[in-house]
Formats: structure tokens, C-alpha cells, sequence
């Protein structure tokens, strides 16, 4: 037994704190778990009578089965020992719904002590508190205050939330999209039992088909990918993650300020094979496209759409080409069969537009289907009365050679019945060419991410890179200032280019260095406390002559320069910003962006947890928005993909071996006709982030 099952699969429940009053959360509970099968004892300790009992250890004596889940309606200041008398008489698992906890301040931080120290001491299991419950349709388990939940439909939708309010609200969006809900919770305030768990409990959870994961903060960064890797191994999952606007506190640098917690918490779960969605809706969308079908894993699958109208059926594959899905041409022999069923004016190569649907509607069907190019069926129309596109899919065979999806428009009622008919057949049915292209979309980003798995499984079995030891960095000295000099030592122990450099204690030997080194050189001022040179006026570029130097020089020092560095101008090209740091949350990560003051501006960044393998870090790149830039634009450099993979994969395991570094960054790492050089490198440690 999962150690979650008392919770979701109770033999009996307790509701302790229940009320017959109205309008009191020990009522709305009793009524909510009144259509559950098993024995459901009510307990008010002022009020046993024959329908109450005294204690719950009364209620478990006189109960025929155990009573393994506690359902709390009793005030924060009793809830620890409450918790203890229900562990005492055998209860399992317990559901607190109230507030007036840490997030009311003293005394509520003293009663949740209390109730953190009862869930340690007995073992009891403990969803909340400030949650709004939870609810198992296919066993009529609604521990929930909300009185809609008993109009919930049986599904295979599971629905993990950070909040009760948006579990409650997902679940009646998927009743209204005609998707049926087979678990649903929301986490509260999380003291004990973790989304990460729940999803570990979902992977060998019968009735569910796809998870919808709704997230507000992570706790524990590495549990919850975990979880996921192990879920989306077997059921795909779509994640919304909230707080875009998060402003990260620990910014100390560039790598700093653009791995905010909603960018990384976003890019993890991607990692870990979760699809993203920005919103409710997208995520309702999402899940009901993925419900009881997912594609075969595919770096490129190809999409078929057949559309009764051109214009909605544009704005399909216009949405499809700008998410980056293929909408492949059919083959000659494909589009011969249905030149054959449709008139010439019609489009027929893919998109297919059929106008109305006519005599010979189901063969088209089949024709766009068993297309080789074909992975994903799409099918859309307005509803005729003449037609049922449902129907007219099953009539076509292509139902389950291959997932399909169908999006119809039309009159409310009209809407309804193709919706009934798409569920009776075991069809996704959506309303909207924009829901359709996105639900199409999702289905695309599962079997990507499945390829990307198995990809990287491969990677890491054969890639010396993906292990630590053997890169020479183990045994570094981290003590000590870490200014740019000591910092690009580092990356060359690494293997990763830098200009010819000379440290110069004096004017002296800054002289000498530009003698050494040949114009043109670049000057700088050497202090490790100083982390952005640039913003003070500590960096002078293209020096080319004694009286030059002696300019940058005064300047220099006029801003308290003691050391300076003189190195190598490098060639003109295209600045990346490349940081590896230890995220609060997830642990080391890296992140690849576009260099110098613009990375912060436009953050477009791709962020990986590391450790990662060569191949997934290398498809680092073709994330960025810019990521032309880097293809040769204008007769420019083009990015060595390998290079890059190397310098990511040797940056992430520095991080990995040396513990007390914090941070190492490279802003910029220059791509130029001769490859990727750092030209300035940080390194933060732990000391210093303190």
C-alpha cells in the first residue's frame, strides 16, 4: 500500500468537529462525505448523541470498518491534539481544512508547531492545513466544503494543486470541457504531504490517464523532478507554474538576475518531461487533448489537419507553425485519394479543406491518417446538421491506428451533442481553432519530450562528460579573493579559450604587456569585489598605443584601480552570458542567454539542472529566440553546437566537485569565426554569498 492510500482510498472516515448547524465547515463536510460508501463516524466532543459520538476513539470502537482518515473541522488551536488522539485510535491520515496558522503570525506559528511536532511524533499523514480538500469521484470521496463537487463526472484527469481555490477551479473547467476528474487536490499549505509525493502516488494510479500540475512555490526542488521523471515515464503531465513576475532577491549577477524561480522552475520541470502551459485555460486545454491518447516519442512529429472551413483551418496551422510544429505536405499517392472525393479548388496537400462535409467525408479521413507523414490527426469543422464529425472519424477506421483530435464550433447545444458523441467514441473533442492548435500543441510537446528522455538516457550511458571525476577540478582551492584573472585560470583549466592576459602591478608593466601582447589590447581594473567593471568604468577596449594606455590608465585608477589586467583584444562576433550557480531550490543549474546589458533586458535565456549530458546541452542554443544569431547571420560566426556543449557540460561538473563555489560566470563568452572565448569570468563563492 502506498503511504498515501489512507488518504485517497480510506476504508472509514472520521469527520471530527462535525456540526449539525449550517453554514459550519463540521456540516458542509458531513454532507459532502455522506455519499461515500464506507463508514463515515461524525465526532463533536460538546454534543455526542446518537448520531455524534464523544471521541474518535468512541467512533473507532463502534465503527464495522477501520477508520484510517480524520477529516479536522476543529479551530488551529486544538488541531495538534487532535492529530494525536486520532494517530492514537489507528487513524492513518488526517485532512485539515482551516486557517490561522504561521501565515496568521503569533500565535497561529505556535499552533502549527504543534502540529508539525503531532504529524512527527505519531506518523500521522497530513494534507494542509488552508486547503479546501480534496475529492476521488470514482470511489464518491468528496472531502471538500465546496458543494459543486458532487457534480463532478468520473474521469481520468488528476488535478495536483498548490491551492485548494484553483484545484476546485480546474475541476469544474474540465467538467465544462467534458473531461471527467479522477483525483483531485489541493496541497494548502503543505506542512506535510508534498505535490511530489502525491504524483509518485498518481504513477501507478488506475484511473488516471494525465495529470494537471498547478504549482506556486517548490520546496524541494530535486523531489519534485524526481517525481515527475518517474510520472512521465508512464502518463504525460502538464504543468502551470505561477509567478512570471517573480523578482529574484539573490541577484547578484546576470546568471543571477535571469534564473528567477519561475524561469527555472519552469525550464526543470520541462527538463524532466512536463509539459508547459501559461495558463488555466491552455492547461485544461492540454490535459483534455492528452486525455487517454499520447504520440509515440518524436523529435518531429507531423501534424494532419483536415478543416471544413480554410479560414479557421488557417489560423490552426498558423498557430502550429509558430509553436514549431510540422504540418508536413501529404505524398503524392495521399493526395491523389482525396483529389478524387473533393473539388479542385479546394486545398487538398495539408491542410486539407473539405468546405462542407459531404458523401465520402470518413475516406478523406482515412487518407490524411495513414499519410506516413502523419503522427497527430486534427479535425475541425462547424457543426452541420448533416454531419457528425465524430461519427464520420469512427466511420473512417482512424481511431486508434493514431491520436486524434477534433475541434468543432457551432451553437452551444449543437457544441454539446458532437462533445457526447466524442466521448462516447473515446475521441478529445475541442471548441475553438485556438484551443485546438494548442491542444495539439501539448500532444507535440509530450512526444518531444519523451524523445528527449530517451535521447538523454542514451546520452548519459555513453558520455564520459556526464561524469565528474577525471575534469582535474576536484581538489581547487577556493579560498581567497576570486577576481577576473584567478577566475579565467579557472576556465582554462577547464579547456575553455581566453585572450592572452598579463597582470600588471604597476604602469610599468602594463607597458610592458601591451609591448608582449601587440595591440589591440583591452585594460581593466582587477578587484574581486567588483562584479560589473563596466558599470563604473573599469573596462577600456581597443587600445592601440602608449599614450592610449596612459589615458585608460588615469582612468583607471581615478576609480581606485591598484592592479590591472592587459589582454588580447578577441574578434568581433556575438556575446552569449553562460553561468552555472547553485539555485536555492533545484541546486546547480545552468544558464545560457544572450551576453552583455541585454541579457537581463530581453532575458532570453534556456536554464538546464545539472548534472546534464553533452547532447541536451548542446540543444541549449536552438532555445533562444535569437538563436540565428548564432547561425551564421550576415555572413556572421556559426556556433559550433559541440564547443558550447563541452564548455556547458565542464562549467555544470566544476560546480558539482567544488561545493563551496556559489557561481561561475562568463559575460561574455564570445562566439567568433575561430570559436567560443570567454572574455570576463566570476567566480562567487559560498563565503561570499553570506
Amino acid at each position: 500500500m502506498h503511504n498515501l492510500s489512507a488518504l485517497f482510498e480510506p476504508a472509514g472516515i472520521v469527520v471530527v468537529g462535525a456540526s449539525a448547524s449550517p453554514g459550519k465547515l463540521g456540516a458542509a463536510m458531513a454532507e459532502s462525505l455522506a455519499s461515500f460508501p464506507s463508514p463515515v463516524a461524525l465526532v463533536n466532543s460538546r454534543n455526542g448523541d446518537g448520531t455524534m459520538h464523544s471521541s474518535v476513539a468512541a467512533a473507532v470502537a463502534a465503527s464495522p470498518s477501520p477508520l484510517n482518515l480524520a477529516v479536522l473541522c476543529v479551530p488551529a488551536s486544538v488541531t495538534g491534539q487532535a492529530l494525536r488522539e486520532c494517530a492514537a485510535s489507528g487513524v492513518k491520515a488526517a485532512l485539515v481544512c482551516a486557517g490561522g496558522f504561521s501565515e496568521a503570525g503569533e500565535p497561529g506559528a505556535v499552533f502549527e508547531r504543534q502540529v508539525v511536532e503531532a504529524v512527527k511524533d505519531t506518523g500521522i499523514r497530513l494534507l494542509g492545513p488552508n486547503t479546501s480538500g480534496f475529492f476521488v469521484p470514482h470511489r464518491s470521496l468528496r472531502a471538500s466544503f465546496v458543494p459543486g463537487v458532487a457534480e463532478l463526472s468520473q474521469g481520468s484527469v488528476a488535478v495536483v494543486a498548490a491551492s485548494g481555490g484553483v484545484n476546485h477551479v480546474l475541476a469544474f473547467q474540465l467538467e465544462k470541457a467534458g473531461v471527467g476528474v479522477s483525483l483531485g487536490i489541493g496541497i494548502g499549505a503543505g506542512i506535510d504531504i508534498s505535490a511530489p509525493e502525491v504524483l509518485e502516488y498518481l504513477v501507478t494510479h488506475e484511473q488516471t490517464k494525465v495529470v494537471a500540475l498547478h504549482l506556486e512555490n517548490v520546496a524541494d526542488g530535486p523531489a519534485l523532478l524526481d517525481a515527475v521523471r518517474k510520472l512521465t515515464a508512464s502518463k504525460p503531465l502538464v504543468a502551470l507554474v505561477v509567478g512570471r513576475n517573480d523578482v529574484s532577491e539573490f541577484a547578484q549577477s546576470h546568471t543571477g538576475a535571469l534564473a528567477t524561480s519561475w524561469r527555472t522552475t519552469r525550464s526543470a520541470l520541462k527538463q524532466a518531461g512536463a509539459v508547459l502551459v501559461d495558463d488555466e485555460v491552455q492547461l485544461v486545454e492540454a490535459v483534455a487533448a492528452l486525455t487517454g491518447q499520447r504520440l509515440k516519442p518524436s523529435a518531429n512529429p507531423g501534424v494532419g489537419l483536415i478543416t471544413g472551413q480554410a479560414g479557421p483551418g488557417l489560423l490552426i496551422a498558423d498557430a502550429l507553425h509558430s509553436a514549431g510544429v510540422s504540418v508536413p505536405r501529404l505524398s503524392a499517392s495521399s493526395q491523389e485519394t482525396i483529389a478524387g472525393l473533393l473539388p479542385p479548388l479546394t486545398f487538398q496537400a495539408n491542410p486539407v479543406d473539405t468546405g462542407r462535409p459531404g458523401p465520402g467525408y470518413d475516406r478523406i479521413v482515412a487518407a490524411v491518417a495513414s499519410d506516413p507523414s502523419v503522427d497527430l490527426l486534427a479535425v475541425y469543422g462547424l457543426t452541420e446538421p448533416i454531419a457528425d464529425l465524430p461519427a464520420s472519424i469512427a466511420e473512417s477506421g482512424a481511431a486508434g491506428s493514431l491520436p486524434i483530435l477534433v475541434g468543432v464550433d457551432g451553437p452551444d447545444s449543437d457544441v454539446e451533442r458532437s462533445r457526447k458523441s466524442a466521448h462516447d467514441l473515446g475521441l478529445p473533442l475541442l471548441s475553438g481553432p485556438t484551443s485546438l492548435a494548442r491542444g495539439l500543441v501539448a500532444l507535440v510537446d509530450d512526444a518531444r519530450a519523451q524523445f528527449e528522455r530517451t535521447a538523454q538516457s542514451a546520452a548519459d550511458a555513453g558520455s564520459s562528460n556526464a561524469v565528474v571525476a577525471g575534469l582535474g577540478v576536484q581538489e581547487l582551492d577556493i579560498t581567497g579573493p576570486w577576481d577576473e584573472i584567478r577566475s579565467k585560470e579557472l576556465l582554462g583549466a577547464l579547456g575553455i579559450n581566453t585572450p592572452s592576459r598579463k597582470r600588471c602591478d604597476d604602469r610599468t608593466a602594463a607597458h610592458q604587456a601591451l609591448a608582449d601582447l601587440g595591440a589591440p589590447v583591452a585594460v581593466k581594473l582587477v578587484d574581486a569585489e567588483i562584479l560589473h567593471k563596466t558599470d563604473i568604468g573599469g573596462v577600456h577596449l581597443g587600445i592601440t598605443s602608449p599614450a592610449s594606455l596612459d589615458a585608460a590608465l588615469d582612468s583607471l585608477q581615478s576609480v581606485g584601480a591598484k592592479e590591472f589586467l592587459v589582454e588580447t583584444m578577441a574578434s568581433p562576433g556575438v556575446d552569449l552570458v553562460l553561468g552555472a550557480r547553485r539555485d536555492p531550490v533545484f541546486g546547480p543549474i545552468i544558464v545560457l542567454g544572450l551576453g552583455g546589458t541585454a541579457a537581463e533586458v530581453l532575458a532570453d535565456v534556456a536554464i538546464r539542472t545539472v548534472p546534464l549530458n553533452e547532447r541536451t546541452a548542446a540543444a541549449m542554443a536552438d532555445e533562444l529566440q535569437a538563436r540565428e544569431l548564432l547561425n551564421g547571420f550576415r555572413n556572421g560566426p556559426v556556433l559550433d553546437r559541440s564547443e558550447l556543449a563541452r564548455i556547458v557540460v565542464r562549467l555544470g561538473n566544476a560546480l558539482l566537485a567544488n561545493y563551496g563555489i556559489a557561481e561561475i560566470e562568463i559575460n561574455p563568452l564570445r562566439l567568433t569565426a575561430d570559436g567560443l572565448v570567454a572574455l570576463d569570468a566570476v567566480v562567487i563563492t559560498e563565503e561570499n554569498t553570506k
